[in-house]
């Protein structure tokens, strides 16, 4: 039961994250406040912050493996694993799956109709704010301590130096994102992020 569960919460993510991986992220953190205080609290924010380094890191698409990594990882203890990965990723790419054979079907049909075109002008732009508002979210993450009490530690100064220091790299060196990935990997290992 608990991974038709978990299949259909990522289905719900796969359906409406509009805009590719980054777009799963709102919906992540919103499964995380509904677990949020129960017995069986097996998602965070913190642990979310986590998830997007990992799959970040990873070849494949962020979203594909967001979920994957969310389901082996920490679905609660009867489904993590495999099966739990498997469920998590499969219930986020059904949804694109089938809306892509209903649209091949009959998009023939309708492709020259100005309807068709608006909706999907209208689609662009709330991609976009998906895309932003997931961006920020993981920028808040990574570099914000919400629990903290006061300012200087709600800062995550080691992280927001890496960030500053990346940020300047990648701008004024334009190298293949790997180095970048690898750079920061290195930098967390040694500083112990």
């Amino acid at each position: 039961m608990k991974l038709l569960y978990l299949f259909v919460q990522f289905f719900k993510i796969g359906l409406f994250s509009i805009g590719g991986g980054y777009a799963t992220l709102p919906f992540l953190y919103e499964m995380a406040d509904n677990v949020k205080g129960t017995p069986d609290e097996w998602l965070t924010a913190e642990k979310i912050g986590d998830m997007l380094a990992v799959a970040q890191s990873l070849p494949g698409a962020i979203g594909v493996n967001l979920s994957a990594y969310t389901g082996f990882q920490y679905a609660g203890p009867s489904v993590r694993g495999i099966p739990g990965g498997l469920i998590a990723a499969l219930g986020l790419v059904s949804p694109s799956v089938i809306i892509i054979i209903i649209i091949a079907r009959i998009l023939n049909a309708f492709k020259e109709s100005k309807i068709v075109a608006s909706l999907f002008a209208g689609f662009r732009p709330a991609g976009a704010g998906l895309l932003s508002a997931a961006a920020l979210g993981a920028l808040a993450v990574s570099l914000i301590n919400r629990s903290a009490e006061t300012f200087t530690a709600m800062l995550r100064w080691k992280e927001c130096i890496l960030f500053a220091v990346l940020f300047f790299l990648v701008y004024k060196f334009k190298k293949h994102p790997m180095v970048y990935i690898a750079i920061a990997g290195a930098a967390g290992v040694v500083l112990g992020l």
